[in-house]
């Protein structure tokens, strides 16, 4: 009787079952669609002598003499290093801040200074960079804060924070992580919360003390975040701000914050060179995919860890 039975088994959740989700899809797709995927198509201007009157059809095809025009320009190379140099200094800075903080914050016991401190943290993320830079020009300017507390206090002479390579490249990458400390921050402690207790209980029981939970149980819990942290850091390497720095450069300091973006502003909005702003935008892309396939790889092979 038993295996007369008829078993009753799970209906399989088709896409009419799941249409409410792939409903709330529509939008996200519809937006990447029009502003990530058909702009493609005018990547053809890349290797076009584009002339706006003309359009695609008719501009002159010029194979890769704009990649030739813009590797053998002089400010090509500077701007690649500084983005190079900006980019990987705030990739370290924004995972290796938020990591120490949120583990001292794990450590804290009273609820509320933890919470108190999460706002305090992650207010400067919700501030445009329109905001941020002006306060960030008004605390260094010569006549500001810095200058009016912190440097009188050490005894040392007003500086020029704002108009000087040695110090405006260091100003970008520290406000930089500032404003992102917060989100990384509480990103961390969510990851650290998942993090099974009975593994503390069983360290409390062989002597462990705190450093030594923090780790060997904490980090190694955490490590998928700060992997991920790590792949999307890699994947915008060359993007190092082009909306901070366009705001809070000036000419005095192009040699250390001049960057392909703000290269590319110039190229394409000033000089109106459609075609070499479009290949450097094309090389750019280029090169963030191979970064962004060698750590994924290194992940998988090191950790055995798989966005997908």
């Amino acid at each position: 009787m038993a295996q007369n039975k008829r078993i009753k088994r799970p209906k399989k959740k088709g896409l009419y079952n799941t249409r409410e989700l792939h409903t709330m899809l529509i939008p996200a797709v519809i937006f990447t669609t029009i502003f990530s995927y058909v702009p493609i198509f005018g990547l053809i201007m890349a290797f076009q002598n584009f002339k706006p009157l003309m359009g695609f059809r008719e501009s002159p095809f010029v194979g890769l003499n704009q990649f030739r025009y813009i590797f053998t320009m002089p400010s090509f190379k500077t701007a690649f290093l500084n983005t190079m140099i900006i980019s990987f200094f705030k990739i370290v800075l924004s995972i290796l801040v938020p990591l120490i903080l949120s583990l001292m914050l794990n450590e804290v016991a009273k609820s509320w200074f933890k919470r108190t401190v999460q706002t305090i943290v992650f207010i400067p993320y919700f501030f445009s960079w329109a905001i941020l830079a002006g306060m960030i020009l008004e605390i260094f300017a010569y006549d500001g804060v810095v200058n009016q507390t912190l440097m009188h206090a050490l005894g040392s002479e007003a500086k020029a924070f704002l108009v000087s390579n040695k110090y405006f490249r260091t100003i970008i990458i520290g406000s930089d992580v500032w404003k992102g400390m917060g989100y990384n921050t509480v990103l961390l402690l969510a990851a650290i919360t998942s993090v099974d207790t009975t593994l503390y209980e069983a360290a409390q029981v062989d002597g462990a003390g705190r450093w030594k939970q923090a780790l060997h149980i904490t980090l190694p819990g955490i490590l998928p975040m700060v992997a991920v942290l790590t792949v999307l850091g890699l994947g915008n390497i060359l993007n190092a701000g082009f909306e901070q720095i366009l705001i809070m450069y000036n000419p005095t300091v192009e040699k250390t914050v001049d960057i392909l973006d703000t290269l590319v502003y110039r190229l394409g909005m000033v000089s109106h060179q459609y075609s070499a702003a479009a290949a450097m935008g094309l090389f750019k892309s280029i090169i963030s995919l191979f970064f962004v396939g060698i750590s994924y790889w290194i992940l998988y092979k090191k950790s055995d860890y798989r966005v997908f």
